[in-house]
């Protein structure tokens, strides 16, 4: 089988290897393992920081375009100049390909996405890394891929891979995964002490989309409510500088740290150990930080988008709204009590999501409060929903911290499903199916 892959993420060669981001890497590595040559139609040239290493075969073909790219008057013109010649290049290539796999979204695989409709014989697949929410708020390119893809009169004979399960989908829509970790991998969980000083970890781009301005606020506030909590960021990007200086500025030096990109070694490591790991991003896909820190029972801190809710079992619930902050002092003297914890948390999240902050009676509390997830031992992370309110939620958590180490407990038992093994046979047999 001849697989062509079409896809923004640049293939790089560096001291006579190709090679590329490595969590990419790492999926690809998987598809080239069960095909007869691959041909990547991508970028060969990335000027900003990236985490890479070498893919695992090194016969295979790259044909390189030029990035498409729209953000000033310039780029745009010499982009548009350039489309003409890319979308030959792209039809070319489909007419020679036995099985072709888009990555989306990006503006080659929007091009990519137009072509493909020429080619409606062909077996396809592709693979939607964004976030597939409906709902969500994303550029018009994005909106484009999202709408050919999902359109059987547009785009036939293909499986569109997506994070998440979504209402009212096509048939041609396929929920995924990803993973990071082989069965192999699996260990017995670190138990934590919740009580104690509690270590944080921030793992990904240090970029505006994910926040770690407000990941380093949120835990400056933590720290002024008395609560020892340290900090460690692993990743690189362009707010790297404005981070260290705001750490700085917010006299965080001692006990937080950024480390910069590091191997999945070290990261994993990190997770084995700490007790929350924070993600506040915009948009995502599937979030590897969140997935990553659950295998080891590392509770993520994440904000409410896109599969997230689903990964951290909300989709069925409503988040807790909390009505006030909790007193500096209140983590300690409830920790030896789980009447007078429960106490704090009914008065202190007596409503759901958009019910308001009005006047209720002690039976509407009551109802609330059985609603509320963390509880009931059925979610497997803390959902973020209001910046505003991210420190509070995160404290009255902190009350229970039985419930916390069965959220660990739930949290791995979960992610541990989603193995690199189980990975390798989904993406096995969608290429056994293209290929009958």
């Amino acid at each position: 089988m001849r697989l062509l892959i079409i896809s923004d993420a640049p293939v790089l060669t560096r001291n006579g290897k190709k090679e590329a981001y490595a969590p990419y890497v790492r999926e690809m590595d998987l598809w080239m393992k069960y095909v007869d040559h691959t041909t990547f139609i991508c970028p060969t040239i990335y000027h900003k920081p990236l985490l890479t290493q070498p893919f695992a075969k090194q016969d295979f073909t790259v044909n390189s375009l030029r990035r498409l790219e729209f953000h000033t008057f310039f780029n745009a013109i010499r982009s548009l100049c350039n489309v003409p010649y890319q979308f030959v290049m792209l039809c070319l290539a489909f007419a020679k390909a036995d099985q072709i796999h888009l990555r989306c979204p990006g503006n080659l695989a929007l091009l990519a996405c137009i072509a493909q409709m020429f080619f409606p014989s062909k077996t396809k697949s592709a693979k939607y890394a964004g976030n597939w929410d409906p709902k969500a708020t994303q550029p018009l390119a994005y909106r484009l891929q999202k709408k050919i893809l999902s359109n059987e009169r547009w785009t036939k004979n293909i499986k569109v891979l997506v994070y998440g399960q979504w209402p009212n989908q096509s048939n041609n829509i396929i929920p995924f995964f990803t993973a990071s970790y082989h069965e192999k991998d699996k260990k017995p969980i670190i138990e934590r002490n919740y009580t104690g000083a509690l270590k944080a970890v921030y793992v990904g781009t240090l970029s505006d989309n994910k926040r770690p301005l407000q990941v380093l606020e949120m835990v400056h506030e933590l720290r002024k409510s008395e609560i020892d909590i340290s900090l460690d960021l692993y990743g690189d990007g362009p707010l790297k500088e404005t981070v260290i200086k705001r750490i700085k500025e917010l006299d965080m030096t001692s006990g937080v740290t950024v480390h910069g990109n590091q191997p999945l070694e070290v990261v994993t490591q990190a997770y084995k150990t700490a007790h929350f790991s924070f993600l506040l991003s915009k948009s995502e896909g599937w979030p590897k930080a969140v997935a990553e820190a659950m295998f080891w029972g590392c509770i993520p801190i994440a904000s409410k988008v896109s599969c997230v809710p689903w990964m951290l079992g909300f989709e069925n619930f409503q988040i807790p709204n909390p009505k006030s902050q909790i007193p500096n002092d209140s983590r300690t003297s409830n920790a030896s009590s789980s009447s007078s914890s429960s106490s704090i948390l009914k008065e202190t999240y007596p409503l759901g999501l958009g019910k308001g902050f009005g006047n209720v009676s002690s039976s509407t509390v009551e109802n609330d409060f059985m609603e509320y997830p963390a509880l009931e031992n059925k979610s497997r992370g803390i959902l973020i929903d209001d910046l505003s309110r991210a420190t509070a939620t995160i404290q009255v958590y902190l009350q229970e911290p039985d419930q916390l180490d069965e959220m660990s407990q739930q949290a791995s038992k979960w992610s541990q499903q989603y193995t690199l093994d189980e990975f390798e046979k989904a993406i096995q047999e969608l290429l056994r199916d293209s290929c009958s």
